[in-house]
């Protein structure tokens, strides 16, 4: 195991030798920077922000697909919709929305009578959702309910954040192979994640992965993977933008060009600016009439 990050933002996988219990760590700055830049959030709520970050990138190594894994929650709090995304090649993105500016600090607060949303969208296949009702005091606690129902896996969350990052351990049980007898599984689970609870916030920020699970598991014998890079990266296109300008109707769209003179939409995911003068919008209308004679 090597002392140090190989670069500011990583996940980095490890299993026990002699258990069906497997792990990862991820530590978040660039791609947390980049997501809460600009966006004047309160601190809770880019505190929540980044966790959603760390949480879609520690539920993105838990199956294998090509596609993204979205994380959401809709809810009746002060925040409408928190949601993170982390695709198969380690690209994340997030963005919360909200009425007014919350004021609230409490998870259960921001996000009252929420639903948590898992969205696994591969580009072969249809889309596969998991949906729970939020539970829990914090994210962690949601999530690590979120498994037991749905997987049946024992699963656990630690999460931390600073003004600059954010950090998580996600330590799950895994289908019996290793060792078959119940008892011996519930006390092997039992022990590792009792000593996952001793990490302090101030630990998983600041130590290295190494450093972390010699403190945790110096006694047991692990497998630890080569880190995998993050990254922020939007999916957002000039394409994408026409195509959502032209679902908004011709005429709403030529009366905004007629007041403004054109239209400008800023991705809200990373700021990126589109602006489509008089001319691009009519030809915008036009081919989609023409896309549409064709059908």
């Amino acid at each position: 195991m090597t002392s140090s990050q190989p670069s500011p933002d990583t996940s980095q996988r490890f299993i026990f030798e002699h258990a069906d219990v497997r792990g990862e760590i991820v530590r978040l700055r660039h791609s947390y920077a980049t997501a809460i830049a600009g966006k004047h959030y309160p601190d809770a709520v880019a505190q929540l922000l980044g966790q959603f970050l760390a949480a879609s990138a520690l539920l993105s190594t838990t199956i294998k697909f090509d596609g993204r894994l979205v994380l959401q929650v809709r809810s009746e709090g002060e925040l409408a919709v928190i949601m993170a995304e982390c695709t198969s090649n380690g690209e994340l993105r997030g963005i919360a929305r909200y009425a007014e500016t919350p004021t609230a600090t409490a998870f259960a607060e921001l996000l009252r009578n929420g639903t948590l949303v898992i969205t696994i969208d591969t580009r072969k296949g249809e889309p596969y959702q998991g949906i729970v009702t939020l539970e829990g005091e914090s994210l962690a606690q949601s999530l690590q309910a979120y498994f037991q129902q749905s997987e049946q896996l024992g699963t656990v969350f630690y999460f931390a954040v600073d003004r600059d990052t954010v950090a998580g351990l996600m330590l799950q049980q895994l289908p019996a192979q290793l060792q078959r007898d119940a008892e011996a599984r519930a006390s092997h689970w039992e022990h590792f994640s009792t000593l996952a609870r001793t990490l302090t916030a101030e630990e998983l920020l600041q130590l290295p992965n190494a450093d972390i699970l010699h403190r945790l598991y110096h006694q047991e014998e692990l497998r630890v993977f080569p880190p995998r890079e993050l990254v922020f990266k939007c999916s957002c296109s000039r394409e994408r933008t026409a195509r959502a300008l032209a679902a908004l109707g011709r005429e709403e769209i030529e009366s905004i060009v007629a007041e403004k003179g054109g239209v400008e939409i800023s991705c809200e995911f990373c700021g990126t600016e589109y602006n489509f003068g008089p001319g691009e919008v009519s030809l915008l209308f036009e081919q989609a009439l023409e896309g549409g004679a064709t059908h």
